[in-house]
């Protein structure tokens, strides 16, 4: 099988399956597991899927730049963010994230709720501005203009003063066996931060962004106290975490 060849059928795999294990690849193509791993590093080289140790994960399409983001998906976002804000309970302390996902809670928001709102996304705390009755604080540091959200030791120190009831997460892949990650290993960083000063942390993940991988590990699925997913209910990856105890809220 010509190199070209190799390359098509596997990311033809990885669409099928959702995943490649290169051992077993190797074992059906006839040839040296080392030959299939330069594949793979080739191709995620090409930003076309994610390694993974024994082979690979699809890539997420959340690793775009901010204002690419806003245009995918947009109304799975908002069904996450429905779901999420109906969470939310009178009088408490929430942090949200940056993001688009994040974007869409903060409109999603009732206008009517009486809440302390911490966020560290300039965006988040603009579409708050308005809000008739939540008080809104915005952590400051050096802005990450990929996400356009703050980051550094100004926003981690900023942040250790804060107890919030929740925390409302994005990341850019959620997978069984790649965990929750983010393609920045700073932001990554700043979300556990976060996760830190809040009772119970909800991660948001609009159907993209299931069964999909990046490059750094946010949190373990033990920490979290749910999965907010418009995804099918039988989507192979979340009945695997529904099987190992995690909470999937449907959206």
């Amino acid at each position: 099988m010509l190199a070209a060849e190799r390359r098509d059928f596997l990311l033809e795999r990885l669409q099928r399956d959702g995943a490649i294990i290169a051992k077993q690849v190797a074992a059906e193509l006839g040839l040296a597991e080392d030959s299939i791993r330069k594949d793979l590093r080739e191709l995620a080289a090409e930003g076309l899927l994610q390694r993974v140790y024994g082979g690979a994960l699809p890539v997420s399409p959340a690793l775009a730049d901010y204002t690419a983001r806003q245009s995918i998906a947009p109304e799975n976002k908002r069904r996450v963010a429905r779901a999420a804000a109906a969470l939310i309970r009178e009088g408490s302390t929430v942090l949200i994230d940056g993001g688009s996902t994040a974007l869409a809670l903060a409109h999603a928001l009732p206008p009517g709720l009486r809440a302390t709102i911490v966020t560290h996304s300039p965006t988040v705390a603009a579409a708050l501005a308005q809000h008739p009755s939540a008080d809104v604080i915005m952590l400051g540091g050096r802005i990450f203009k990929h996400s356009v959200v703050a980051t550094g030791a100004a926003l981690v120190e900023a942040a250790s003063r804060v107890r919030a009831d929740q925390f409302f997460m994005g990341v850019t892949g959620v997978h069984d066996e790649g965990g929750l990650t983010t393609g920045d290993l700073d932001e990554a960083a700043v979300k556990r931060a976060l996760a830190d000063r809040a009772a119970d942390v909800f991660v948001l993940a609009s159907r993209e962004k299931v069964g999909a991988a990046s490059a750094f590990d946010v949190l373990a699925f033990d920490e979290i106290a749910g999965v907010i997913t418009d995804a099918e209910p039988d989507h192979p990856v979340l009945q695997r975490l529904a099987q190992r105890g995690v909470t999937i809220i449907a959206a």
